[in-house]
């Protein structure tokens, strides 16, 4: 275990090479750090950037031998909001080839290492940005999030994710996985920090987070089978919370769960099987978790595409009803405790159950919001919750979190692998 406490800029230095090396979180260092203002929301703050999202003059290579040489002449959008609210970007974070995937196991550099238990996943495909925030590299690590690929990480590495909703982040100068579901969010340890990290990205004026706690939370009927009775435990523990605080906990039918993630796979896969069309010509260069991904999207028919896209637009409709009477929705961010890696065999099988829990919010138009809530009773590794709410209703979320953090002490956690 590496000593907590405060460190000079040499020791600091040596251990987060350490931290890195036993993580792979960090893909490269960027010294000096990325031009920014002298002051403002996030003036100070140490940022590592996913690398999917453009950093003019510096790599960013996807995780992806594709890649490898690539260098944008221009940064994304996100990057630029950061560097003018005085963010410090330090770091290209490792991920999932092209983001496809949630193990970050499939990268052109190497798997990344969760820094609670190196033998255990990071989740994906940012799992580069969950790792970096749980060991202190950074302080907030940009994701991004197609079907879990910020919640899950941040469950895993016992952080914070947030999910905005569609279109509330620009997405220019970032790699897309499926433009209809992508979003990019941030990764903290804190909700205030995430809070204020995601005012900048949505380009809104710093808020003053409110915590309250919602007064009405729905609590999904069970929708698939197989939840670690460890995970049901906890998360039924952080909805009490809310419950003593005066919320009133109301089991709902989400009409439509059952199938949702069937639906985003059917739209995301036949997406990226169009999108690296090209880059298929060269199976070899793909990592073999990504290719087998691709391979899915290929047999995915046109009449499946538009099938699944009729049925979102019902999905969504129905969640539109549902949040009319309640405030916010309470579920398990990871269906058991955090596992390790598997053979490429069993990757497909792995990843489907990793996204039994986030896959039907990626269907919503708005936003959901990862938490870490507790223990597990066996492995004592993090275990996340989500709450999601209706369109617009990232404000509401976050001044939940940051009244359910007013109360516990997950979030302040550190893994064994860290340099704080």
């Amino acid at each position: 275990m590496l000593k907590v406490g405060p460190l000079d800029a040499a020791e600091r230095a040596r251990r987060e090479e350490e931290v890195r090396a036993a993580t792979n979180a960090v893909l490269r260092r960027i010294d000096p750090p990325l031009a920014h203002a002298p002051d403002g929301p996030l003036a100070g703050v140490r940022v590592g950037l996913k690398d999917n999202i453009d950093t003019a003059g510096v790599p960013t290579t996807c995780a992806s031998a594709f890649f490898a040489d690539r260098v944008p002449e221009t940064d994304a959008v996100v990057v630029t909001r950061l560097a003018d609210a005085g963010a410090q970007m330090v770091a290209k974070l490792n991920l999932s080839e092209f983001a496809i995937g949630l193990t970050s196991q499939n990268s052109a550099v190497g798997p990344v290492r969760n820094p609670w238990a190196l033998d255990r996943l990071p989740g994906g495909s940012s799992g580069g940005a969950g790792a970096a925030v749980a060991a202190g590299l950074v302080d907030v690590a940009l994701g991004t999030d197609t079907g879990g690929s910020v919640r899950l990480p941040a469950a895993a590495c016992g952080v914070t994710g947030l999910r905005p909703g569609i279109s509330v982040v620009p997405d220019a100068g970032t790699f897309p996985v499926c433009e209809l579901v992508d979003t990019v969010g941030p990764l903290a340890r804190t909700v205030e920090l995430a809070a204020r990290a995601f005012a900048v990205l949505a380009g809104r004026p710093p808020r003053t987070l409110r915590p309250a706690v919602p007064r009405r939370i729905g609590v999904p009927e069970p929708w698939f089978d197989d939840l670690d009775p460890g995970v049901a435990e906890v998360v039924a523990a952080a909805g009490a919370v809310f419950g003593e605080g005066g919320a009133e906990l109301v089991p709902v039918t989400v009409p439509g769960i059952s199938v949702a993630q069937d639906v985003l796979y059917t739209i995301v896969y036949s997406t990226i099987a169009d999108l690296h069309r090209e880059r298929l010509a060269e199976p070899e260069l793909f990592q073999p978790e990504t290719l087998a991904r691709l391979r899915v999207g290929e047999g995915v028919s046109e009449g499946d595409r538009s099938a699944a896209l009729q049925v979102r637009a019902e999905y969504q409709r129905g969640l539109e009803e549902l949040f009319g009477s309640v405030d916010v929705l309470l579920t398990p961010t990871l269906p058991g405790d955090v596992p390790t890696a598997v053979g490429a065999d069993d990757v497909l099988t792995l990843t489907r159950r990793l996204s039994t829990l986030t896959a039907p919010w990626s269907l919503h138009a708005g936003p959901t919001l990862a938490l870490p809530v507790g223990r597990h009773p066996v492995s004592g590794l993090p275990v996340g919750a989500q709450l999601t709410a209706a369109v617009g209703g990232e404000d509401l979320l976050l001044d939940a979190g940051a009244w359910f953090q007013q109360r516990t002490s997950w979030h302040v956690e550190r893994p064994p692998c860290t340099v704080d």
